[in-house]
């Protein structure tokens, strides 16, 4: 048997079985899925299955978080299933059937975006590092540069402007390279396209266009075609430029490519295709894309530097987050980029940097109140640490969007240090390392302002996140944390009296029905033994008793489930059918609540069997010593057979 043998086939019946599954593959961390019908995925189910981290839709894929063995668990996924995966390309391209044109949009732009962008913070690190060099007079150099100072630093700040002046003022080349790479077309094309929009030797450089007359752009600076005249304009840093000459040029080779014999393609593509594109470049699609994008510009700097920027800055801390969620934020990098071009820095990145912080202060926080809860703590904890290094998807769908009050908290922490980032004017030199090392992105000026920012993207969101649990806001009740009410009961209900070991407890069937073993659970965290040891029951009958004499330690409010602690320190939970708890209550009727004494035999809950059935859950209920490390616990008798309430079903003894 595989290692993920047996996950990978509850996976499988969760996504809605092999028929619902129109393609697979797997990434880093996740396995990807194209589904026939994303509304036959049992999210509650997967989320079980010990291997599942989390789930997630996004570009039309469905996706669950594995980590690092994911290759193993998808060898043994194509074991059990007998389906073949293929590769990322072509279930990005069976995904794309559920996707409307706005989401195809924006993941077009990100996978365009994505390849350059190791050079974007590149580029954002070492203009934040000459600023240091050049822009900041320290008082104990008497007020002066560390340049003015130093020859040797002098030589290391001039040396630098060679890869920032190439990643910066070279962009387009890099924007039409990745265009024609995700385009499936000639990447070479794109570099000379690239370099056609902001030839140093041919063209006036974008920089210096506002501070050149009219005039001088009329004599130096114009193709004189005698019928017409073009300006003779770089489109250095530009960015909507940039992609809209790639997309040209793409479109017109994957035209020619279809209209063209093969035998000549070679030919007449490439002229086809790259000399039209310069001249639209030139004459049309330079011009407007100057024009969208400076306005763009403008109307995020109006948000930023207008009379309510607070405001602004407060909407956009609180919902990058969910832009995240939606795949709206790849966006924002096109933005960042023009704002960095027009203005030298942009005020987005920082809030995008503290939002990431924040949102893994909030998964941290939930870590922490779960850190002895083994499987909790496996998700919990290296989700916080991606995000606080800038990568929030762990975060995000496996932990805060999963319980919803995490997430809240990170919005609200976001929408503080965002409001006050923006009160300051922190100015990032270009897009950055997220999360916590994003500092290195900073403006010198801005830095100590920004640590005080990601203070207060740490700390508000990991308070509110513990407030938002012990108060019950936003809470959701499979969230682990929802047990500490339980805890807390068990604890006082506990006796302080020793028990010796060997002490034996007889454990009555609290049902009439059929007891099976534990592994026959239809869900995985029952049946794998996580909550505790003991057997589950197939009722045949509405009616729960008391298996022993105990103190009730926690009722859940839609009474699907109930946990005791005897006088001898055994802790039992019953849970009524599988994800019942989605049923809120709906027919189930308690006859008892949390801290009262019962006896064996005693009336607990009464529940509608066919209702369950016709919701769709199934029945059988786990009844379970959860203690297990203080009791060894045994079935009576051999499984699977007939029980009636009041027979012996379970032993329990001291350890």
């Amino acid at each position: 048997m595989g290692k993920f043998e047996q996950d990978a086939r509850e996976m499988l019946e969760a996504i809605g079985g092999k028929e619902n599954v129109a393609a697979v593959t797997h990434c880093a961390t996740r396995m990807r899925f194209v589904l026939n019908d994303d509304s036959k995925a049992d999210i509650k189910r997967l989320e079980a299955i010990p291997s599942v981290k989390g789930t997630f839709t996004n570009a039309g894929q469905f996706q669950a978080i594995i980590g690092n063995d994911v290759p193993i668990f998808y060898n043994d996924f194509s074991e059990v299933s007998g389906i073949e995966g293929v590769s990322k390309e072509a279930a990005k391209s069976a995904a794309q059937k559920n996707q409307n044109w706005l989401q195809r949009s924006l993941a077009m732009l990100a996978e365009i975006f994505t390849p350059i962008l190791p050079a974007i913070i590149v580029g954002g690190l070492i203009l934040g590092f000459r600023n240091i060099l050049e822009g900041i007079q320290w008082s104990a150099l008497d007020g002066k540069t560390i340049v003015e100072v130093s020859t040797f630093w002098n030589g290391i700040n001039s040396f630098l402007w060679l890869p920032g002046e190439a990643i910066f003022q070279y962009l387009p080349v890099g924007i039409t390279w990745s265009v024609s790479r995700k385009m499936g077309t000639s990447q070479i094309l794109g570099i000379v396209l690239g370099i056609c929009l902001i030839s140093p030797n041919q063209l006036l450089n974008a920089y210096d266009v506002a501070g050149t007359s009219a005039a001088e752009i009329a004599a130096k600076w114009t193709w004189d075609f005698d019928y017409f005249t073009v300006a003779k304009i770089g489109y250095q840093a530009q960015v909507l430029p940039a992609l809209l000459a790639g997309l040209s040029l793409a479109y017109l080779e994957r035209f020619w490519r279809k209209h063209i014999p093969e035998v000549v393609s070679m030919i007449f593509v490439p002229f086809l295709s790259l000399i039209p594109a310069l001249i639209l470049a030139h004459t049309v699609l330079g011009p407007i894309g100057w024009t969208l994008g400076k306005g763009i510009s403008a109307i995020v700097l109006a948000g930023l530097q207008g009379p309510v920027k607070w405001l602004f800055g407060g909407l956009f801390g609180a919902l990058y987050a969910p832009l995240v969620i939606t795949g709206l934020h790849h966006m924002t990098n096109a933005i960042d980029t023009q704002l960095v071009a027009d203005t030298g820095g942009t005020a987005l990145w920082p809030m995008i940097a503290l939002s990431n912080i924040a949102q893994g202060s909030a998964v941290f926080s939930y870590y922490w109140m779960n850190r002895h809860n083994e499987r909790e703590a496996q998700i919990s904890l290296p989700a916080a640490i991606s995000a606080y290094l800038g990568v929030t998807e762990p975060a995000l769908f496996g932990v805060n969007l999963k319980y919803v009050y995490p997430f809240i908290a990170g919005m609200i922490g976001s929408a503080i240090a965002g409001m006050l980032s923006v009160t300051f004017n922190v100015t990032a030199n270009a897009i950055g390392i997220g999360g916590l090392p994003g500092i290195l992105s900073i403006q010198a000026k801005y830095m100590l302002i920004f640590a005080v920012l990601m203070l207060i993207a740490i700390l508000v969101p990991f308070i509110l996140t513990i407030f938002f649990r012990k108060a019950g806001f936003f809470t959701k009740a499979e969230d682990a944390t929802v047990k500490a009410p339980q805890a807390e009961a068990v604890s006082e209900a506990k006796k302080t009296t020793e028990v010796e070991t060997g002490t034996l407890i007889s454990i009555h069937s609290p049902l009439q029905g059929e007891a099976k073993e534990l592994s026959q659970a239809p869900d995985s965290v029952f049946a794998q033994g996580v909550m505790g040891q003991g057997l589950v029951i197939e009722p045949f009958e509405g009616e729960l008793v008391a298996p022993v004499d105990a103190t009730v330690s926690v009722l859940f409010p839609t009474k699907h489930a109930i946990g005791f602690v005897t006088d001898q320190g055994l802790e039992m939970l019953i849970h009524i059918g599988m994800d019942t708890v989605n049923l809120d209550g709906k027919g189930f009727t308690a006859h008892v609540k949390q801290g009262d004494r019962v006896k064996t035999g005693d009336k607990l809950i009464s529940f509608d069997i066919q209702a369950i059935k016709d919701a769709g859950y199934p029945v059988a209920t786990p009844v379970i010593v959860t203690n297990q490390n203080d009791f060894q616990t045994d079935a009576v008798g051999i499984l699977p057979h007939a029980v009636k309430r009041g027979d012996d079903i379970l032993s329990a003894s001291k350890l």
